[in-house]
């Protein structure tokens, strides 16, 4: 299935009435942390026609991080932070990636392969960029600009399967950095504080900017501290789970923050 257009230019992307491409939520939160949500939706433009899969795989992992929202979500109340959420499914075009990267738009994941993602012609490429991609950074940049004058850190919220081709992830949750870990380290020393957790210390992924976007460009590039949270899916699949991640990660946050604001004032 392709989408390619006359005289080399795709036509709109979303239509008239579509979510448009990002989320804003409590977005003058006094908060010290800008949160961000990259794969926050499983939802697929109308004119794409579902890229050409069945229902199942749109709700599946392939599509987007499920409850990742719903965490991110119950952070920004609990902290009084401004969030970003990604508004269409990571398959249109993958928010974390940098674009060029053969993931940015995949033709296959997790094995599945994507119809409406194969023979795309440069036009479609830049209409997915254009009308998704692009605002939802600029909605990033735009807060992070705002909130210059005061210290800021930057929390990316994904979630990630239990089980990839075959292997266990024992991790329930995991924190990831760049070049700079201090962030991380932070989050990771308040989090085992409790002692009943299985943490991951840059996994079940680590970043790097070759493939990830938001931390590397948004965070590290500005010298805002940043670091990634992934949360095993299973441990999140029911309201009662994603109210006690949140409140979990809300609370180790809250045992770092000052430690926080000194590595912001720093890098300032």
């Amino acid at each position: 299935m392709t989408h390619s257009a006359t005289a080399g230019k795709a036509p709109r992307l979303l239509g008239l009435g579509e979510p448009p491409p990002f989320e804003r939520v409590n977005f003058e939160g006094s908060g010290h942390a800008v949160l961000v949500c990259d794969h926050a939706s499983n939802r697929i433009p109308k004119r794409l026609r579902s890229l050409g899969l069945e229902q199942d795989a749109l709700r599946s992992h392939i599509a987007w991080d499920p409850g990742a929202a719903e965490v991110a979500r119950r952070l920004a109340a609990r902290l009084d932070s401004p969030l970003v959420l990604s508004g269409y499914s990571r398959l249109v075009i993958d928010c974390n990636r940098p674009l060029g990267h053969p993931e940015s738009v995949a033709q296959r994941s997790a094995g599945v392969s994507i119809p409406g993602n194969q023979g795309l012609s440069p036009a479609d490429r830049s209409s997915r960029v254009d009308a998704l991609f692009r605002p939802y950074h600029r909605a990033i940049a735009e807060r992070l600009d705002a909130r210059s004058h005061r210290p800021t850190a930057l929390i990316s919220i994904h979630s990630f399967t239990p089980v990839l081709n075959g292997q266990l992830r024992p991790w329930q949750i995991g924190v990831s950095h760049w070049r700079d870990p201090r962030l991380a380290g932070l989050l990771l020393g308040a989090l085992a504080r409790a002692g009943d957790l299985r943490l991951g210390d840059n996994e079940p992924y680590p970043i790097d900017n070759d493939i990830d976007y938001t931390i590397p460009v948004h965070g590290e590039s500005r010298g805002v501290p940043s670091a990634m949270i992934e949360i095993r899916q299973d441990e999140i699949r029911t309201p009662a789970g994603v109210t006690a991640c949140a409140a979990r990660i809300a609370a180790a946050y809250r045992l770092i923050e000052l430690q926080m604001l000194r590595l912001c004032e720093r890098s300032q």
